[in-house]
């Protein structure tokens, strides 16, 4: 008996285990959400805020981007009648559009290339100096009185600093009204956006230089690298590419974000709309007009534009070292 039992185990044929190719997407998918539940536990808090306060604004944003919806009727879908509109009949959208370019084409890359190359020389110093030299370079990104220093620098009357050192000097008759004058709001506003573009992809650069293992730098020294260009390019850069494209996001939505800096110092609006951006315009007829469907169009264009300038950077970093 057995020998019967044992000859009829040995028989059986061996369970095989179930493969990807014999589960549909749907099985495979949960069987690795069950097999990492913890993981998909711990970060369902972020996940949650992430939908909640991003995701479904978005989607609802495109929605709302096809009607004329004011915040208290139902909203009526005019499908493309807000973007025709946007384009063939508001001059003042052109405006905003062509002063955001130029806010975001100026200060977008030099601040990126700021953060980065400051960030690389003082990766250079010891320890104790580097701390003290990034919370110099950082201090202005967080300091909540910024705007303050620059308003008394070049407030418009005659207690005003520059006015005051012009005024001594001989140079000027009388005080020149700089963030109420076309000629000069921009160039002070692209300024004083560079001043404050330190923050936090600057951090990042810097702890990402920090990680590279002197390891790499041997390897390339025997490769044939033998100057510090050399090592940029095709050592420090390559390894630092998650930290350059998340820099260069925060770089992008802070260029193409302007309106914080100018509505501080030259007021909602700006003198002759000089300094007039898409979130000026969204901001007028989102939160003044509470024309939401018309502002939500903006909003779509606005990330857009965004979605298509991280695109351009992603591909230009694809080519970083070759």
């Amino acid at each position: 008996m057995s020998n019967s039992t044992e000859s009829a185990a040995v028989e059986a044929p061996a369970k095989k285990p179930v493969s990807r190719k014999d589960m549909t997407r749907l099985q495979w998918t949960l069987k690795e959400m069950k097999t990492n539940k913890v993981g998909y536990f711990m970060v369902a808090p972020f996940m949650i805020v992430f939908l909640a306060f991003t995701v479904v604004p978005v989607v609802l944003s495109i929605v709302l981007s096809f009607t004329d919806f004011n915040m208290l009727q139902f909203p009526n879908f005019v499908f493309l009648d807000n973007y025709i509109r946007l384009f063939l009949d508001d001059d003042l959208f052109i405006t905003a559009i062509t002063n955001t370019l130029i806010f975001a084409v100026i200060t977008g890359p030099t601040s990126y290339f700021l953060s980065l190359f400051i960030a690389w020389f003082i990766n250079e110093l010891s320890p104790k100096i580097r701390a003290l030299v990034t919370l110099v370079f950082y201090a202005p990104s967080i300091g909540g009185n910024v705007y303050l220093v620059w308003g008394t620098l070049f407030s418009s009357d005659s207690y005003g600093w520059v006015n005051g050192w012009l005024l001594n000097w001989g140079l000027i008759d009388e005080p020149i009204l700089w963030f109420y004058d076309a000629d000069y709001a921009m160039p002070l506003c692209i300024v004083v956006a560079l001043w404050t573009s330190l923050g936090t992809a600057f951090l990042s650069f810097i702890a990402g230089l920090q990680g590279i293992s002197k390891s790499y730098y041997e390897a390339a020294a025997v490769d044939g690298i033998r100057n510090r260009w050399q090592e940029l390019w095709y050592v420090t850069l390559p390894v630092m590419k998650p930290q350059l494209m998340f820099g260069a996001v925060l770089a992008i939505t802070g260029s193409f974000g302007f309106g914080g800096i100018v509505t501080a110092l030259c007021g909602f609006p700006s003198v002759d709309y000089c300094c007039w951006t898409i979130v000026h315009h969204l901001e007028d007829y989102g939160g003044q007009r509470w024309e939401v469907g018309y502002s939500s169009t903006i909003a779509v264009l606005l990330f857009a534009m965004e979605i298509g300038a991280n695109m351009l950077v992603q591909k230009l970093l694809s080519k970083v070292g070759q």
